[in-house]
């Protein structure tokens, strides 16, 4: 593998269709993963962490939260408790964002995604964009979720980052033009993996994770579909089981 740090000519870089990846968010990142592409939190990791990832010729992927409030997160006390929501069904420490309330959060997520970039990072994972489908606390539309979701992109693409669309499965062929690759959780389970063929009609990878299951039982599936499959623990460590 050989890492260029030099951009593409679009000004961003962004996985190649059918790459292989590692996604950790927990842990010490094992940089011993032979991958082209690493994912792993952008605030939990250093500048030196993605460096060297980077000296083993892989890329590196920022994730963030941007539709949660993390109360563990060192700029947790950045948010006004106006735009705090409901508690994540399964997360205690973590509560929906009224992403309507743009002039409030853009400013805290570019500063996020500034530090993605200052630590070396290629591109960025936004998780949490698909608000609009859960009990957040507040009536947000499918329109507000658009508009969120497009503002992160514009941002990521201002840093000279690639940016991923997270899951948001009704709304990957209207974001498809905005965002670089995809990264997908469990579509296989839910039946979700048609909403992402726009990314790959137009030349996008997409990164996706099965959490139950065999790799036997659905990497045939994602193997035709051009999907970057693997089956990964839900704590998101380093442990894999990729399709090949």
């Amino acid at each position: 593998m050989t890492y260029t740090g030099a951009p593409p000519a679009s000004g961003w870089w962004r996985p190649t269709l059918g790459t292989t990846w590692q996604w950790q968010l927990a842990g010490t990142i094992d940089a011993s993963v032979a991958v082209p592409v690493f994912d792993i939190d952008g605030q939990d990791n250093s500048a030196a962490t993605v460096a060297g990832l980077h000296s083993k010729g892989a890329h590196v992927i920022c994730y963030i939260d941007a539709g949660g409030w993390e109360n563990y997160r060192p700029d947790a006390a950045s948010f006004p408790a106006v735009v705090l929501g409901n508690t994540m069904n399964g997360w205690p420490d973590e509560r929906w964002l009224d992403i309507r309330a743009l002039t409030i959060l853009l400013p805290i997520m570019e500063k996020r995604i500034a530090d993605c970039k200052a630590k070396g990072f290629d591109a960025l994972e936004a998780d949490v964009v698909d608000g609009y489908t859960n009990n957040t606390g507040f009536p947000l539309t499918a329109a507000n979720q658009i508009a969120y979701n497009s503002a992160l992109a514009d941002l990521a693409h201002k840093y000279g980052l690639g940016v991923a669309l997270k899951n948001d499965p009704e709304q990957a062929a209207a974001l498809a033009p905005k965002f670089d690759f995809a990264i997908v959780e469990e579509c296989y389970q839910y039946g979700e993996c048609s909403s992402y063929s726009p990314f790959v009609a137009a030349g996008k990878a997409v990164l996706e994770v099965e959490y139950q299951g065999t790799t036997a039982s659905f990497c045939p599936t994602m193997i035709a579909l051009g999907f970057s499959s693997m089956k990964k623990n839900l704590a998101l460590d380093a442990p894999r089981q990729a399709c090949s």
